[in-house]
């Protein structure tokens, strides 16, 4: 009955900060940090996507020890956001307004590392870690690529809530970065693996946490 109780207790940790990463995305602009500016800052976008999945990925996946508990978490994060964007839709506004984020692809990726190199924790940091960064972006692309008009939703329905400075601006593609894809999936790549190292360090606190 314990361990069956300590599994449960794992996996509700684990939505419970699947759904609040889900809200620091949605927050991160009120959806404008995706929806809108994903065009214009693409390349942060995919920094902080890939470093806020592979953190909190990481650290559910080396604290259950089960290769898929990071797309388990992903899932959650996309299952959540969907429903938002469900909301939003009742609320009057388009299909189009929110373009949901792909995580799943990227977390397979790195559930896929831990499980070839037999649970290997710093395979999963190094390896797992750079190919999250790697991966978002150019997925992330393609997911806003289906999106019918995001720079036309970002004009005809404007956020009353959205401060000057975010306010949506035509893309400037090849004035600052040829290939925002290449440069987010560069960036991503080298920051995720200190981000993944970071929340392989935070499950050992906890366990520390739990010991004491």
């Amino acid at each position: 009955l314990m361990v069956w109780l300590r599994r449960t207790t794992h996996y509700l940790f684990i939505v419970v900060v699947a759904v609040n990463s889900t809200l620091l995305t949605i927050n991160a602009g009120d959806y404008i940090f995706y929806t809108d500016w994903a065009w214009t800052s693409f390349v942060v976008f995919s920094i902080s996507q890939s470093t806020m999945l592979v953190v909190g990925a990481i650290y559910y996946m080396l604290f259950t020890g089960v290769p898929g508990t990071a797309t388990y978490y992903a899932t959650i994060m996309t299952i959540y956001t969907w429903v938002a964007k469900g909301a939003w839709f009742a609320l009057g506004y388009p299909y189009d307004f929110i373009a949901v984020p792909v995580w799943i692809p990227s977390a397979m990726l790195l559930d896929l590392t831990y499980w070839a190199t037999r649970r290997n924790k710093h395979a999963a940091i190094i390896i797992g870690g750079t190919l999250v960064g790697l991966s978002l972006p150019l997925f992330n692309m393609i997911n806003l690529l289906l999106v019918r008009d995001p720079l036309e939703m970002a004009f005809k329905y404007p956020r009353p809530t959205l401060p000057p400075y975010m306010t949506p601006i035509e893309p400037q593609v090849g004035k600052f970065y040829i290939s925002p894809v290449a440069l987010g999936s560069g960036a991503g790549a080298v920051l995720s693996v200190p981000i993944a190292a970071l929340g392989a360090k935070l499950n050992t606190w906890t366990y520390r946490w739990m010991a004491a």
